[in-house]
């Protein structure tokens, strides 16, 4: 089996794994409440997705 002949240079490693940044979570918002959700996920505050009630949220009284 091959072998390479030098090794990698530390610099050189060092800058192939600067690339390897985290992102940032990207957010669309919510057309019917205009609340930031994470994109194809239905909205945690009104429960829409694509524009149709999906899930219907419990209102609970603050007595």
């Amino acid at each position: 089996m091959a072998q390479p002949k030098r090794r990698w240079s530390k610099a050189r490693t060092h800058s192939k794994r600067s690339t390897w940044k985290k992102e940032e979570p990207k957010f669309a918002t919510c057309p019917n409440c205009k609340e930031p959700v994470m994109p194809h996920r239905v909205c945690s505050n009104c429960g829409y997705y694509d524009g149709k009630q999906v899930v219907t949220k419990k209102e609970t009284e603050n007595a």
